[in-house]
C-alpha cells in the first residue's frame, strides 16, 4: 500500500481503537465488554496453540532431524546420526526426569493443602486474547475448568483462570500488573493485599502499618469468598525489603514469588478446594542454619612438661 495522507489517518484510527479496546477491556475487569470475543478467541485458536505446542516439541525435532541425509559419505552421517539420537534421548530424558519432579513438588502441594487438582501443561506464552502477563494451558471447559480458579505449582501461587475454551485455558499470572491477591503473614497472621509488577518483586500492602515484619518472612494466600479466585494457604513468596515505618495506616513490602514465571511447565488448577484452611503447612520447610564450627585447643601432657621444664630452667638461672 502506498503512503497516502488516507494510509496514514487510518493507521492512526486503528491504533486509537485498539487503545481505546485495551483501556475499556483493563477498566471492565471481569464484566469487560470484550470478553465474549475473548471467549471466541480462545476458542479458535487454543486448538492451533495446543497444536503447534506439539509440533514444535524438542524432542520431535531432535528425532525429525536424524533423519538420512542421502548416501554420500555413509559412514560419517551414520555416526551423525547416531551421535543426534543419543543427544536427543539423552535431552528427553532430562526433560522428563525436570518435568517428573515438577510433577512430584505439586503433588506434594496439593496432598499438604488438601486440593483437588487438574494437572496442565503450558503450551504458550502470552495469549492473543490480551496484552497481559499470562500463559495458556492445555485444559478447558471440556476438562472441568472455570473461571477464576487457582493455578498453581509446585512452587506455589502461579496465577488464576481468566479465560477458558473448550480445550484450553488462560492463566493471568500473579506478577501481572492488575493481578492481586490477599495474603497473610506466616506467623504473625498480618493480612495483606499483594500486587504484581512485572518482572519486579510483588508489592504488598499490609493492613497493619505497625506490623512487625523483617527480610524473609513468608507469605501465603489468604483466601477468597467461595473460594474463588483464590483457595487459602498457597504459598506466595518471601519478604525482600520493608518500607520504613512511616505511621501510615498501611505498611509496604515487596516480595520474591517463590514461582518462576518466566519458566514454568507443569502447573495444577485447583478445582476443589480444601474443607479446611491448611494455614502454613504448605510452605516448604525453611532451610537449617549452617552450625558454627568450633575450634578445640588440645595440649599434650608432653608439651606441657617440657614447658615446665623450660621455665624452671630460665628461673634457675636468673637466680645463679
Amino acid at each position: 500500500m502506498r503512503d497516502t495522507r488516507e494510509s496514514r489517518l487510518l493507521l492512526v484510527l486503528l491504533i486509537a481503537i485498539a487503545f481505546a479496546l485495551i483501556t475499556v477491556d483493563i477498566r471492565g475487569g471481569q464484566d469487560s465488554p470484550v470478553e465474549g470475543a475473548r471467549q471466541a478467541a480462545a476458542t479458535v485458536f487454543g486448538p492451533i496453540e495446543n497444536g503447534v505446542s506439539s509440533a514444535v516439541d524438542p524432542v520431535g525435532n531432535a528425532v525429525a532431524a536424524v533423519r538420512d541425509s542421502g548416501r554420500r559419505h555413509d559412514r560419517i552421517a551414520q555416526l551423525e546420526r547416531t551421535n543426534a539420537a543419543l543427544k536427543a534421548k539423552l535431552g528427553s530424558d532430562d526433560r522428563n526426569r525436570s518435568r517428573l519432579k515438577q510433577l512430584d513438588n505439586m503433588i506434594r502441594v496439593a496432598g499438604e493443602g488438601q486440593y483437588g487438582i487438574k494437572g496442565a501443561e503450558v503450551i504458550a506464552i502470552g495469549a492473543a486474547q490480551g496484552f497481559s502477563w499470562t500463559v495458556t494451558i492445555d485444559v478447558g471447559a471440556k476438562d472441568g475448568i472455570k473461571r477464576d480458579m487457582t493455578v498453581l505449582n509446585g512452587d506455589g501461587l502461579v496465577g488464576r483462570i481468566t479465560t477458558v475454551g473448550p480445550d484450553t485455558s488462560t492463566v493471568l499470572l500473579a506478577n501481572d500488573p492488575d493481578f492481586t491477591v490477599g495474603t497473610r503473614m506466616e506467623g504473625s497472621d498480618e493480612l495483606g493485599f499483594a500486587a504484581g509488577q512485572g518482572d519486579r518483586p510483588l508489592r504488598v500492602q499490609l493492613l497493619n502499618g505497625k506490623a512487625a515484619v523483617k527480610k524473609g518472612d513468608r507469605l501465603v494466600t489468604f483466601g477468597s469468598q467461595a473460594d474463588k479466585p483464590f483457595v487459602p494457604g498457597v504459598p506466595v513468596g518471601v519478604v525482600s525489603r520493608v518500607d520504613p515505618s512511616g505511621g501510615g495506616l498501611t505498611r509496604t513490602v515487596y516480595v520474591k514469588p517463590f514461582v518462576s514465571f518466566s519458566s514454568l511447565d507443569i502447573v495444577g488448577v485447583v478445582v476443589q478446594a480444601p474443607k479446611k484452611d491448611p494455614r502454613d503447612t504448605v510452605l516448604p520447610q525453611k532451610p537449617q542454619p549452617t552450625p558454627t564450627p568450633t575450634v578445640t585447643v588440645t595440649v599434650t601432657p608432653s608439651a606441657f612438661a617440657d614447658n615446665q621444664a623450660s621455665e624452671e630452667d630460665l628461673a634457675s638461672e636468673d637466680d645463679e
